[in-house]
């Protein structure tokens, strides 16, 4: 069963990025600086601060990344308050959380929530007629799971 999910005109794009690709981040949000003016920008801490100086435009920030920041932002998504995510990771590294980074790739499949981990997967995203109009995102109905009955031990 599934339920569909307006994603408005103006959308709310998170903004994640690890330490060695937080410039990449910069330099592709000043690369489409005109279609991000567009759209609401949230980000985890560092990586807010870097992409609201290089765009002289307010992000929502929230705490780094270890600290929270992804948790935060996958609070968002799980209410439906995000609408896509570019999270530009480190695949070359591990992360000190990298569980949070899991549950944050986990939560944009259960919500089928666009996400981009690259920059040829964002650049793909953002030029999609979608980020200009409406779009009805179709995404499964979990309704019977919150419902089911759980036996006590």
């Amino acid at each position: 069963m599934f339920i569909t999910k307006k994603l408005p005109q103006r959308k709310c794009i998170a903004l994640i990025a690890h330490d060695h690709k937080k410039e990449d981040m910069v330099q592709w949000a000043v690369h489409n600086k005109q279609m991000l003016a567009k759209h609401e920008l949230y980000a985890t801490g560092t990586t807010g601060k870097l992409v609201e100086e290089a765009l002289d435009r307010p992000v929502k920030k929230f705490l780094s990344g270890p600290l929270g920041g992804d948790q935060q932002i996958g609070s968002l998504i799980a209410t439906g308050d995000i609408d896509m995510v570019i999270f530009f990771w480190d695949p070359m590294e591990a992360q000190p959380h990298d569980t949070d980074v899991k549950a944050l790739l986990r939560l944009c499949a259960v919500w089928n929530i666009p996400m981009a981990c690259d920059r040829s997967t964002a650049d793909f995203i953002i030029t999609s007629p979608f980020m200009s109009e409406d779009y009805e995102a179709i995404i499964p109905d979990y309704s019977g799971y919150l419902k089911r009955n759980i036996a006590a031990e």
